[in-house]
């Protein structure tokens, strides 16, 4: 008995996991699942097969399997919602931040997610399907519409009794202000709640709300939002339709703005590196991940022939000055590197809106210039090593000359590439990468081998 105890103790947690799934004692599933940290029931779910991912959110209450949805990843989320039948998934989506649930429900198929509004309560799914009609990276996408609103001709005494009577209600609310609005629910002013206890209770809101506050219309982007945020010290900002119709619809706080930014730079980062379809995770079936690598390696082949045609034009070249062989990889990877560089700060600009996909000039004039600083010391550096190793000051020359000029060219078209694709509609984050490394690689052996071969004789 006492070894087996031991081995249970000594199991990893997603199998232990498993093992009080296959016994059956719910209480001591949700149990187990109360006692360890978000982070592990993330990693749990994971490692789990999928029937016994649905075998666990099943045995848990709601408001358990809430903070499961919670703690794994979205994509992750989604997928599980999708498995398990519109009624277990709509009473897990009400406990759930609206906001939250509404992004979702948008990444579900239509026909799904139509029947999880329809197993929602009326107002819930009401609220829901307003938020889930923004953008996910939009103010109204990410915005809450639990807040306080009041009317200016209310009193002191009538908004604390309002207090008093839904505290309930409120208490999931993040409640520091409480907003002032018309006949129409048009934002008229902001109201702390403290200064509520220092009142006279006959005294009218709008006799000491902040006036015409400052807000943002639930079209807003993800950059104009955290524009906004870094302009202002505030915790939160009231979201209204639009500035011509400010019906106030929700209240936006600066951690999920933060949240948001944090996610599209990940999503970028991975599709730099050649992950197409979204986050990938490695619960995800096989054929799937590797469909999705695959879409973006197959290509590369074509491309990276492309590339290496050039060298077949120089082969008598190459066979004469054989040492070029060491130096083309690395004038091909440092030039590489570069322009991978150039293309960052054009999709980080983009993405903020501080550059335009028509401002050609203006990225080949700044590109431009540190291409040729750079390009100038890494032609210098590597030229003086090439000197150093063989004595030839015409190997020097070429490696050199060659390394200075790609890098030019290099951050130059790392730099436009980005708006070229932008301007056709295409994702830069997916496609910069690959026509960067081919065109630089074709024009990193062509200027070493055409050099070279003018000076073969020196060689």
């Amino acid at each position: 008995m006492t070894e087996a105890v031991e081995d249970t103790e000594n199991l990893e947690p997603w199998q232990k996991m498993s093992d009080l799934l296959e016994g059956g004692d719910h209480d001591t599933v949700a149990s187990f699942v109360a006692e360890i940290p978000p982070v592990e029931v993330a990693r749990i779910m994971a490692r789990l097969p999928e029937p016994k991912r649905q075998a666990l959110l099943h045995i848990l209450t709601p408001d358990e399997a809430g903070d499961i949805i919670e703690a794994v990843p979205e994509s992750q989320a989604k997928d599980l919602l999708r498995e398990m039948d519109s009624g277990k998934a709509a009473s897990i989506l009400h406990e759930l931040p609206d906001e939250l649930a509404a992004d979702l429900l948008n990444e579900i198929e239509p026909g799904e997610a139509d029947a999880i509004y329809e197993s929602l309560p009326d107002d819930e799914a009401e609220r829901t399907r307003a938020l889930a009609s923004y953008d996910s990276d939009s103010a109204g996408g990410l915005m809450s519409n639990t807040y306080l609103s009041f009317r200016g001709s209310q009193t002191v005494s009538e908004v604390i009794e309002n207090l008093r009577e839904n505290s309930e209600l409120y208490q999931d609310y993040t409640v520091q202000y409480a907003y002032v609005v018309d006949a129409k629910d048009h934002l008229r002013g902001v109201l702390r709640l403290r200064d509520l206890l220092l009142a006279n209770r006959a005294t009218q809101v709008s006799e000491m709300m902040i006036p015409s506050p400052t807000s943002l219309p639930g079209t807003a982007g993800l950059e104009e939002m955290a524009g906004f945020f870094d302009d202002h010290s505030f915790l939160g900002v009231p979201i209204v339709e639009s500035e011509e119709n400010p019906v106030l619809i929700g209240v936006l706080d600066e951690k999920s703005v933060r949240s948001a930014s944090e996610k599209q730079a990940r999503s970028t980062f991975l599709k730099l590196s050649g992950i197409i379809g979204g986050e990938e995770l490695r619960s995800v079936p096989l054929h799937i991940r590797s469909l999705r690598r695959l879409s973006f390696l197959a290509p590369n082949i074509l491309l990276n022939l492309i590339a290496a045609s050039v060298i077949a034009q120089f082969q008598e070249t190459l066979q004469a000055a054989i040492i070029l062989a060491v130096f083309l990889p690395i004038i091909s990877d440092m030039s590489g590197c570069s322009g991978g560089q150039a293309v960052a700060v054009s999709i980080r600009e983009l993405t903020l809106g501080l550059l335009r996909p028509t401002e050609f000039l203006h990225v080949i004039m700044k590109e431009g210039a540190i291409g040729i600083v750079n390009g100038i010391v890494l032609g210098t550096v590597l030229g003086g090593i090439a000197a150093v190793w063989q004595g030839n000051p015409w190997l020097a020359l070429v490696v050199g000359v060659s390394l200075a000029a790609n890098t030019l060219v290099s951050v130059v078209l790392g730099g436009m590439i980005p708006l070229v694709l932008r301007k056709m509609k295409l994702d830069p984050a997916l496609a910069s990468g690959p026509i960067l490394t081919t065109v630089t690689d074709m024009c990193g052996f062509f200027l070493v081998l055409s050099i070279a071969s003018a000076l073969l004789e020196k060689l």
